[in-house]
């Protein structure tokens, strides 16, 4: 996984704030140049009598898109490049650039409506994790306030299949890039809980999510630290509450494999992930 542009999506608001603490993190340890960008509404385009309020309506967008690049200016620094962008849609007009300054990874805040802490996916996020040609990361509510110095480690979500297999390829690459250590972890539902056999069920999940994890792991741990975790609960948010989650830590999830190619898009699972999460988390485009 290589990262040497980042791109963040920035709106004068909390979470604005929160997507851009983490994307200057990512570029600053990784090395990457940082673009910011303002998605802004398209001004009207209306002759006759509504042309004096259209024009007053285009100077309010660009003095909007100004106020608010000078504002994420002075909280990513000098060496940020600045983008203001014009689309209806703030997520589809991220997409858009993300493609024409050819990021490698795009980084927004949690909507609004989110409990301190967590990810709440909105209209922007919806947008991008459905059509992003690279991957998308997401910072918790409140992540800004308290924002680490750098991140220490990374976890992969894994489930045994083809996408997550390439999920623990390119982590570790970064990883190894970062001089971090590399997490995986299984999320085992326990399911049959009233069954009579419920028991040795699903010992033999916790049995096969080990062995699935520990030949994922296999290979990797000649060139870095690698842990592996099988977190149970009774639905994905009780296995997630089930291991320890540093603020500092980012989680990497493949997408489903539904998804075009090279696209992002999140399955029932990941989707419950990214819910449950108390740090960023990272979806991956579907590869070949």
């Amino acid at each position: 996984m290589k990262i040497e542009t980042v791109l963040s999506g920035f709106v004068p608001e909390p979470r604005g704030r929160d997507g851009l603490a983490l994307a200057v993190l990512l570029a600053r340890q990784t090395g990457a140049r940082l673009e910011v960008a303002f998605v802004k509404a398209p001004a009207w385009d209306t002759p006759g009598p509504g042309r004096a309020e259209a024009s007053a309506w285009a100077a309010f967008l660009e003095e909007q898109a100004e106020a608010t690049l000078a504002q994420a200016r002075e909280l990513a620094g000098d060496e940020a490049g600045l983008v203001d962008y014009t689309h209806r849609g703030s997520g589809r007009g991220l997409v858009e650039l993300a493609r024409k300054r050819g990021a490698d990874v795009v980084v927004i805040g949690s909507a609004p409506r989110g409990g301190r802490g967590r990810i709440s996916v909105g209209s922007t996020a919806d947008q991008l994790l459905h059509a992003s040609p690279v991957p998308v990361l997401l910072a918790p509510r409140g992540y800004a306030e308290a924002a680490p110095a750098a991140l220490t480690r990374l976890t992969v979500a894994y489930r045994r299949g083809r996408g997550a297999d390439a999920a623990v390829q390119g982590a570790a690459k970064l990883a190894v890039a970062l001089d971090l250590p590399l997490r995986l972890v299984t999320l085992v539902v326990a399911t049959h809980r009233r069954h009579p056999m419920g028991e040795e069920l699903r010992a033999g999940m916790r049995e096969q999510a080990l062995a699935d994890l520990t030949a994922a792991a296999r290979g990797h741990r000649r060139r870095l630290e690698v842990d592996v975790q099988v977190l149970e609960g009774r639905n994905i948010a009780t296995a997630m509450r089930a291991g320890s989650w540093e603020p500092s830590e980012m989680i990497i999830c493949a997408s489903s494999n539904t998804a075009p190619l090279r696209r992002v898009f999140l399955g029932d699972t990941s989707i419950k992930i990214v819910r449950a999460a108390t740090c960023p988390v990272m979806i991956l485009t579907r590869q070949p």
